[in-house]
Parts: structure tokens; sequence; C-alpha cells
């Protein structure tokens, strides 16, 4: 995947300067009458740099604890859903209107709730590939769900797509734009024009759902 530019701030200065947000995202500062294609070049030179430097920023935040207690809020495509521990209970989670997990399963309750995860991503994701690919003519090799906490999903340059598990911890719409952002890599390999305008072509509204998990992403990442 290549890397994303959040902002491009022109001004008066000489030089191209890359700023790594707080949050993570790229910011470039560019002298005024230099193309944008040679912004880009520069970006992609220095992807290394960047994607290590982006990595440190995120690592920085402050992981999120879990206690696996009655009560404690877990995220599920957006809901907030509260923890029960019930005894005699065969399997270790199910989900209704609350989370349920086994007494039993207590000891191993984090595995417990990552593979229960994985297996909702993999089924989810899966689903909401094929229908976008579909209707949009779009064309993949095959999905992975990995473990990733600094990106959300990638694209190979053969059309391997790979998705976070985490990623399903976020509201419906924010899954879709992950899913369209990286299908439409299969077919543009940069973030040109091009590539926006083809996801604004599948979600129109893909401004304000890439703004909400930049900004909410962490709060609910698990």
């Amino acid at each position: 995947m290549s890397i994303e530019i959040s902002q491009i701030i022109r001004s008066k200065r000489k030089t191209i300067a890359l700023i790594i947000q707080h949050d993570g995202t790229l910011v470039v500062r560019a002298p005024l009458k230099i193309p944008e294609n040679s912004i880009r070049a520069f970006v992609e030179k220095n992807s290394r740099w960047i994607q290590k430097k982006q990595a440190q920023v995120r690592a920085a935040v402050p992981p999120i604890s879990k206690q696996y207690i009655p009560g404690e809020i877990f995220y599920y495509l957006g809901r907030q859903v509260p923890l029960e521990i019930v005894k005699g209970q065969r399997s270790a989670l199910v989900l209704d209107t609350h989370f349920k997990l086994a007494e039993g399963a207590q000891g191993k309750a984090e595995q417990v709730f990552q593979q229960w995860y994985r297996e909702q991503a993999r089924q989810i994701l899966s689903e909401r590939v094929r229908l976008f690919a579909g209707q949009h003519n779009l064309h993949y090799q095959k999905i992975r769900i990995s473990s990733a906490r600094t990106r959300w999903g990638s694209c190979s340059l053969i059309g391997a797509l790979s998705f976070s598990w985490r990623l399903i911890l976020m509201p419906m719409e924010m899954v879709d734009y992950v899913v369209v952002h990286e299908l439409v890599h299969t077919l543009v390999h940069n973030h040109s024009k091009r590539f926006w305008d083809k996801v604004e072509q599948i979600l129109p509204d893909y401004r304000e759902r890439r703004k909400w998990l930049r900004r909410n992403g962490q709060k609910v990442m698990l």
C-alpha cells in the first residue's frame, strides 16, 4: 500500500518537509509551484522513514488494558457491548445483548475474544469485499486477516488484501471505507487523484468516514 498523504500545505518555502502528526497521519509542506507528482515521488522515496515514524507515534498511544470483568465494555461493529460472566456455559464466548464469557474461560479471556473477533472479521470482511468487488468490477487475489495495530488494511502489488481483525470493532461504515480503499488499490497502486476519484465514485462520503476513523480509531482499539 502506498503512503497516504493526509494534507499538502503549500507556501513560499523552498524545500519539501514531511510531518508526522500525533495520530500518525502524514502532512507534507511544499513549495508553491512544485507539481503534485514530484511531491508524491518524494514521499514514496522516503516511505521507509515515514512508516517507521508512523509506527513509533502510534505505538506511543497507551494500550487499553482489559480486565475481562462483569460490566466491562467491548466494541463490536461500533456497538458498546457489556461483558457478562456465565456459569455452566459450554461455548467460550457468545454474543447477544451482552458478551457472555464462560466462567471456565476467564483464564484465557484475551485469547478467546481475539479468536472470536478473528472469525467474525473473516466472515464479514470477506462478504463486504465480494460485494464491492462484484458491484464495481474490481479484482483481488485473496483475503488475509492480520493482527496489525498500526494499519487497518493493505493491498499487495498482486492484489492480495490484508485486514486487521481489529477493524471489526469499528462501525460498518468504517469497515466499508477500508474495504473500498484497499479494493481500489488493486486498480491504482498509489494515492493519486485517480485513486481518490474512484473511491469517491463508490463512497461519495469517504472523506467523512476517513476523518472519523482517524479521530476515533485508537479509542475503540482493543
